[in-house]
């Protein structure tokens, strides 16, 4: 670390200049990267997924897509027994078909009663969408709303709804959110504010001037992956504001290592070599293990999870990269005089005293300190074992916009809200004959509300046919799945049937993805526990810090039950009643994430400790030491990057709103409560057994300096 830094302060130029001109193109192209990005949930190798595949391969329909349902209101004096409704239903219907490539099924070509209501005023129709991200589907379901509004006559009402429409919080009155850019400006703002807290001067703003060329070369490497792979869309959130919190937080460390330095007496230019290999080696460490808890998700049979996880590794290698080669050269130039004027804080800024004073009460009170904080993990992260994984309720989604309105308004006619989970069909040969057997079978299967299946050429390919069948219960329920299973079940004895849709897929999904999360949890942990090994040159404090890691992510999965699946919070803060449900991925992706940030703070604080340790040779005076100088650093941090991702909740749409809201909960219950208490807690009942090194895995790891230092006894004057 020490030869990085001097090699970049003897070419800061062509440093700076490399910089300055990566940023640039990341901002340049910012644009086309985004519209690059792919909002596919693929699982490719599934039923479901193969299924939803041959259905856009031989209609040009994604079976995935939750479809759009229109619901008419026809004038009082009119209604769907008459000849007249019946046309004006069906000239409005059909006038969707302008907005692009759909199907349409509704009263005039499948003659369904269930399509319409009691009175014989309403009637709706179900529209199954291609896929938004081919050109076919680009801008189909936007267009919907106006091609019906033109084509209704006056006094005709018909409005839209579905799952798509009412994931995005509010509806259409909703509008588009603040924006990416708006939210990290946010995030920006909120991260100043606590800097010039733990700074007091305005070297608080070098952390921000380092974020920002970090977040622009990140969407340049993003820009690269999509020339290579598909992307989330999500990707783009967690660049900005992840990109944003973590580079602020590596600077912090680094920075206040410069400070320490300097208060010791060093000049500007030694304290910055001397802060290389401390702050500078813990930096590259906590980098390292984000990459690899986000790395690890190729192993998921899921290429969305692969693109997330390789795109997301991508920020915090950007991240070190920025804090190791341009911060040196941004403390060489500005630092002192930018740290010359203090207007919050006299005296040491990088030793807490109040900090000291709270970790010796643990060190004296080990035990309850660390059951206390045992046991408030594990109260939060019960409400985790009663998790449902799937779609959110489609009566919590919506608001009080156009689309929820709509959708209460059919239930209030008796039709399911599983209605935008249809289960859809496929028959690959047989034609007309097949089709009807499909439909026959599916009209007796339990859980199932109707079949529409209109002889249309939207439904009709050749042989094939396409059914669309809706249950009654949403496929985030167990009984929604269960329907699927019957389905397949009675339906397995048809030759050339396949069973897809956003529920089948779903269930499909779960087996693939979950069945495989032992392999990341096993991966992700072995490599994480050799790395940390190497670095802290102890077994024992390696193992703890995955350990205690695994199990703190349990309290930010049962925060997300209580927010959101059982709505105590959600409807308050966001306007969202419970959802019954979190989306199946996210569980996954918070769990890559949060792994990888939690030991962040971890890495911050245990590479203090073991620097402390070999300094003074007590366990002890290491924890108090430790917890000294990074107590407040990884709560500021931790807070940071809180809220960072709060600020990115303020997306309208309520994914993104889950993911923000759940891992910046488990960043806060991570640093408030395991990193400032559990672990001096847990290390200072250790004692000498922290620092433990076997000599063949040390040889093996090539791991120099003593394997398991001796313990000095601290002298009776200072006994805590």
């Amino acid at each position: 670390m020490t030869s990085i830094t001097r090699y970049c302060l003897d070419h800061r130029r062509a440093v700076v200049l490399a910089w300055l001109l990566m940023a640039a193109l990341g901002a340049a192209l910012a644009t086309t990267t985004v519209n690059r990005l792919s909002h596919s949930l693929a699982t490719p190798g599934t039923a479901g997924y193969d299924a939803n595949a041959h259905i856009m391969q031989t209609f040009g329909i994604d079976g995935n897509e939750q479809p759009t349902i229109a619901v008419l209101t026809l004038p009082a004096n009119e209604n769907m027994r008459t000849a007249t409704g019946q046309a004006i239903a069906a000239r409005t219907f059909a006038a969707a078909n302008r907005a692009g490539h759909l199907a349409v099924a509704d009263y005039a070509n499948t003659g369904d009663p269930k399509l319409v209501s009691a009175d014989g005023r309403t009637t709706w129709a179900l529209f199954d969408m291609p896929n938004p991200d081919v050109a076919a589907g680009s801008g189909v379901m936007e267009a919907i709303p106006g091609a019906l509004e033109s084509a209704a006559p006056h006094g005709v009402s018909v409005s839209v709804t579905g799952f798509e429409q009412l994931q995005t919080v509010g509806g259409a009155s909703a509008g588009g959110g603040p924006g990416i850019l708006v939210e990290t400006l946010i995030g920006g703002i909120g991260a100043l504010v606590v800097l010039l807290f733990v700074f007091g001067s305005a070297i608080a703003l070098v952390p921000l001037l380092i974020a920002i060329p970090s977040i622009l070369v990140s969407l340049l490497l993003v820009f690269a992956q999509t020339q290579l792979m598909s992307v989330n869309f999500l990707v783009q959130y967690l660049v900005a504001v992840m990109g944003l919190g973590i580079a602020v937080d590596y600077s912090l460390l680094l920075v206040t290592r410069w400070r320490e330095e300097r208060e010791a007496g060093r000049s500007n230019q030694e304290a910055i070599i001397a802060a290389a290999p401390t702050a500078g080696r813990a930096v590259m460490l906590s980098g390292l293990t984000v990459a690899i808890g986000l790395l690890c998700l190729v192993v998921m049979p899921a290429q969305f999870l692969r693109g997330i996880g390789i795109g997301g590794m991508l920020i915090p290698l950007s991240a070190i990269t920025a804090a190791v080669t341009l911060l040196p050269i941004i403390l060489s130039a500005l630092g002192p005089t930018l740290d010359r004027r203090r207007f919050v804080r006299s005296g040491s800024t990088t030793y807490s005293r109040a900090w000291a004073a709270w970790t010796r009460v643990i060190v004296r009170r080990k035990w309850i300190a660390g059951a206390v904080g045992i046991a408030a993990v594990l109260l939060l992260a019960a409400p985790a074992l009663s998790i449902n994984t799937g779609p959110a309720r489609a009566d919590s989604l919506g608001g009080t916009g156009v689309p929820a309105r709509t959708l209460h308004g059919l239930e209030a006619t008796g039709v399911p809200s599983a209605v935008v989970f249809p289960i859809q069909v496929l028959t690959t040969h047989g034609g007309q004959a097949a089709a009807d057997q499909v439909a026959a079978i599916a009209s007796r299967t339990q859980g199932v509300y109707t079949v529409l299946a209109p002889a249309t050429s939207s439904f009709r390919q050749g042989g094939a046919a396409l059914i669309s069948v809706v249950p009654t219960d949403e496929g985030n329920t167990s009984a929604g799945t269960a329907t699927v299973a019957r389905l397949r079940s009675a339906l397995s004895g048809v030759p050339g049937v396949e069973v897809g849709g956003n529920t089948a897929q779903n269930v499909d999904f779960n087996h693939a993805v979950y069945g495989n999360f032992p392999l990341l949890l096993a991966i992700l942990s072995i490599l994480t526990f050799l790395l940390l090994v190497r670095s802290f040159r102890s077994v024992v404090l390696a193992a703890k810090a995955v350990i205690v890691n695994v199990v703190s992510l349990g309290a930010s999965f049962g925060f997300l039950v209580l927010f959101w699946q059982n709505g105590h919070g959600s409807n308050q803060i966001y306007g969202v009643p419970a959802t019954g449900s979190i989306q199946n991925w996210i569980p996954i992706i918070a769990f890559a994430f949060l792994f990888g940030i939690s030991m962040d703070y971890e890495v911050f604080i245990l590479a203090r400790m073991r620097e402390e340790y070999d300094r003074t040779g007590s366990t002890d005076e290491a924890v108090i030491g430790s917890l000294a100088r990074t107590g407040r650093l990884v709560t500021c941090a931790a807070v940071i990057l809180a809220i960072s991702f709060a600020s990115l909740s303020s997306a309208p749409d309520i994914t993104v709103e889950i993911i923000a809201t759940g891992i910046g909960a488990g960043i806060l219950i991570d640093a408030l409560i395991v990193r400032t208490l559990i672990v001096p807690a847990f290390v200072a009942a250790m004692g000498r057994w922290n620092w433990w090194m076997p000599q063949p895995l040390a040889r093996l790891l090539r791991i120099e300096g003593p394997a398991a230092p001796i313990e000095v006894p601290v002298e009776a004057g200072s006994r805590l």
